[in-house]
This record gives C-alpha cells, sequence and structure tokens, in this order.
C-alpha cells in the first residue's frame, strides 16, 4: 500500500510518472542498495502532491539532483590492536547537500556499516536538518569497525587513524560530523584530539557532540531522545491525550533510548520494556532507568544483566519480539527496520495509540502503511528525531559566538523546535491534502526548504 493517498488528476499523474522514472534511473545506479532505495522510495512517494501543484520542481530537475550526493569519499582505515595485529576497516563519508549549510550528520561504527547504510542516512539527513529551521545541510559517514569489546587503547588508535583521512575533508564551515551508532563522547574525544593535532589549531566547531569541558554543549547527550518524547507529545497533546499513566516500549538502550525513558517517566509514563542487539528485558513493575545507565552508559554490559539485579523482571533473547509487549506508545529507538509489517500489525492489535521513531527509518514501508490505516498516530524519524542534530546545530552556535547556555535554555530551544517541526509538518499535511499524514508533511516541508535553495543557486 502507498504511504500517500493522491487525488487523480493530469497534473498528479504527470507527477507520479516524473517520480517512477526517476527512480528507476536511481535504482539501476543503486543496484542493490537496500536500505538506501527503501529511503529514497518513501520520500519519493511524499513529494507527489507537491511535484503535481508546482511543478518548477520538475523543470529545474530538483529529484534527480538531490537524490546525487554531492560527493561520496571511502577510505582505508588501518590500525594496530592490542596484540600489535594491523587491522584495516574501510571508513565513509557521504557529502550529501549543502544548499542550507555544511554538510551535518553524525558518524557511525557498527559492522552493518556500508555505501547504502551511509547514503540512506545521508539522504534522510537533508530533509531532517533543514525541518530543525538550523543552516545545516546534509552528510553522514563512519565505519565497519565494531567498537563493541575493543579497549580504550584500541577505540583511541581506531579513531586517530580514521581522523587522519577524514580531517582532509571536514571544517566548521564545510561539513560538521557527530556521533551516531558506536560513537559517544569517548569517540569524538579521541577525534577531535586528533584534528586538533593535525590542524595545529583550535576549531571548536568542526565535531559536535563533543564535551561540555571543551566545547560541546549541554542537553547533547539528551537530545535525540528527548526530542522524540516532545515530538510524540505534540501528536498526543492533538487528540486529547498524554504520557501521564500510559504504557511505553523503548527499544534499544544506548543514548537515544535511556533519554527517551528518562523524559517518557518524568511525564508520567511507565516504561515496561527496552533491549539491546542481543534481547530484551520485560519489567512490569517499570524499568529501573538507574540500572540501565549504570549497565550500559558506565560498565558497557549487555542488557541481560539488568534481570541479575532486578530477578523479578523478565529478558527474552530475541530483539524483535519486544514488539510483541502491549503499550499505548512505542519509540522504536534501536536501528533500521526492526519494525515490520508483522510487528505493526502485533503493536495494533494490542492497541498502540502512539509510534515515535527515536532511530532513523526503524519501520519499514510497510510498517508504516498498517499504522496509518489504523489510525495510529505516527511520528517519523526525519521529524520525531531530529532533536539531535537540533542541538548539533545549537553546540555549533555557541562554539561561533565563543559562548555556553545553560541545561534549561537548551532544553527549552530543543523542545521549541520539536513544536515548530510537528506544527510544519501538520501545515504541509493540510496544504496537500493530506491532514495528519507526518510522513508526507514533514518529507515535503523539509524538501521545499531545500529545494528553494538549490533552484535559487543555481544547477550546481
Amino acid at each position: 500500500m502507498p504511504i500517500v493517498k493522491e487525488v487523480n488528476t493530469t497534473e498528479t499523474q504527470f507527477a507520479r510518472d516524473y517520480v517512477n522514472e526517476v527512480f528507476e534511473t536511481v535504482k539501476k545506479r543503486n543496484q542493490n542498495e537496500n536500505e538506501f532505495l527503501q529511503a529514497v522510495k518513501e520520500v519519493f512517494e511524499s513529494l507527489i502532491p507537491i511535484l503535481a501543484k508546482e511543478p518548477q520542481y520538475i523543470s529545474q530537475g530538483i529529484l534527480e539532483r538531490i537524490v546525487e550526493p554531492e560527493r561520496i569519499i571511502s577510505f582505508r582505515v588501518p590500525w594496530v590492536d592490542d596484540k600489535g595485529n594491523v587491522k584495516v576497516n574501510r571508513g565513509f563519508r557521504v557529502q550529501y547537500n549543502s544548499a542550507i549549510g555544511p554538510y551535518k550528520g553524525g558518524l557511525r561504527f557498527h559492522p552493518s556499516v556500508n555505501a547504502s547504510i551511509i547514503k540512506f542516512l545521508g539522504f534522510e539527513q537533508i530533509f531532517k536538518n533543514a525541518l530543525t529551521g538550523q543552516p545545516i545541510g546534509g552528510g553522514k559517514g563512519g565505519s565497519d569497525f565494531d567498537p563493541k569489546g575493543k579497549s580504550d587503547g584500541e577505540i583511541m588508535r581506531f579513531t586517530q587513524s580514521f581522523m587522519t583521512e577524514l580531517c582532509n575533508y571536514i571544517g566548521p564551515d564545510k561539513d560538521v560530523p557527530a556521533g551516531d551508532i558506536g560513537v559517544g563522547s569517548r569517540e569524538i574525544g579521541y577525534m577531535f584530539g586528533q584534528y586538533k593535532r593535525l590542524r595545529g589549531g583550535y576549531e571548536a566547531g568542526v565535531l559536535t557532540g563533543k564535551g561540555v569541558g571543551y566545547g560541546g554543549s549541554l542537553v547533547r547527550t539528551e537530545a535525540t531522545g528527548y526530542g522524540t518524547v516532545y515530538f510524540v507529545e505534540e501528536m498526543l497533546k492533538d487528540k486529547g491525550r498524554s504520557f501521564k499513566d500510559s504504557t511505553v516500549v523503548v527499544s534499544g538502550s544506548g543514548n537515544v533510548s535511556i533519554y527517551a525513558m528518562e523524559k517518557a517517566m518524568e511525564l508520567g509514563a511507565k516504561v515496561v520494556a527496552c533491549s539491546d542487539s542481543s534481547g530484551y528485558i520485560y519489567d512490569e513493575k517499570g524499568i529501573n532507568l538507574e540500572t540501565v545507565k549504570q549497565l550500559k552508559e558506565v560498565e558497557r554490559k549487555r542488557i541481560k544483566e539488568y534481570v541479575e539485579i532486578h530477578p523479578h523482571a523478565k529478558y527474552v533473547e530475541e530483539f524483535s519480539g519486544i514488539w510483541s509487549i502491549p503499550c499505548d506508545i512505542a519509540l522504536p529507538c534501536a536501528t533500521q527496520n526492526e519494525i515490520d509489517e508483522n510487528s505493526a500489525k502485533t503493536l495494533v492489535s494490542n492497541g498502540v495509540v502512539a509510534v515515535g521513531e527515536g532511530a532513523n527509518m526503524p519501520s519499514t514501508l510497510e510498517a508504516i502503511s498498517v499504522f496509518q490505516e489504523n489510525n495510529v498516530l505516527f511520528g517519523p524519524a526525519k521529524a520525531a528525531n531530529a532533536g539531535g542534530v537540533s542541538v548539533s546545530a545549537l553546540e555549533m552556535a555557541q562554539n561561533s559566538a565563543r559562548l555556553s547556555w545553560s541545561f534549561e535554555e537548551v532544553d527549552a530551544k530543543l523542545k521549541d523546535i520539536m513544536k515548530n517541526i510537528y506544527k510544519e509538518s501538520m501545515e504541509a499535511a493540510e496544504n496537500y491534502n493530506a491532514p495528519g499524514n507526518l510522513v508526507l508533511g514533514a518529507n515535503i516541508a523539509g524538501f521545499k526548504k531545500v529545494a528553494d535553495a538549490m533552484i535559487s543557486q543555481g544547477v550546481v
């Protein structure tokens, strides 16, 4: 089922034919890059109403241009492990679109990283960043390096080697990476130190997610999780509901998940489950967040250790099974395509009211259709999880002005940004005859900002 239902007019059919033609070219050029093609298809289908209504985007070849990265960098990352063995990983940086500002997007260190993953993330980042209202373009990067089980020394040697090559392509006014899966404050710190050493100067704005003591922003750690909850809170308010007394399931137990859980709990919700790549825990009394923080942020252990501290809880060694737990609100905060069609149907049958995507593209296209067909409130990733990059942009602003804002100041700015993203997405959906469809609304609102800038700057 298509995500977007449009009125069949001559203009609409022309727009659909154009979209299909461009997408066929994209498929030929990017064969077997399934994640990237999935992201492009979702965006393209959402754009049919605006292309039908405003044909200048077709005549200016915006789709053909916006789908092609401005630059793709792939490089070798050699490093030495603690036993003296030489290891080699592959590094990536996709500089996708700079129409509204320097490239901005995280670095992901995970064995699954390949060109398709980085391109899908970078493509999504274009529209997400535009939605924030901040002057930042879209980019993404990373490596197939697996930080799990590595010592601090190994992490340092790898990240230094990675930055030795990456530093040739980034800068405060050119490309500003941040963290993502597998890249936290430790990794950012090592990379910033190596960049500073290589450049021979202190360019604080070259990376975001830095430690507060050397140019980082308060709330950056919490931003993506908090932002997701702020966005879902706006969806719920429109329907006369709230997090208070709601049962919530959150996948993952990393940075995004932990702070989504924290904010949901602050708003009166009961979070009963979270997970990692091995399995999930279910605590009917409500997750003890301090235990999760200790296990994941301090001791870097697996989530299954939770049940040893809280024996009444249950651990299940099956990641996807978490979506069989009945809940009012589901917050997928782990990884792409974690909710498939069957999981979506299970959530619906168990009475889910709202789904907010804290991870990047965690729901398949089929799953999204299930939610929409059953009137589940659905917050798509490029809108709901834009809090992280929003505070990254605020960190850049603080670095440029050589000042720092308080936690309360940054948190208030974050909340306002998420409210504005929700408002703009809802208005765009209304303006293009799809009231309440936040997938369409977010895609169109983000696209319009970037496309208008591209037209203004000529064919470049």
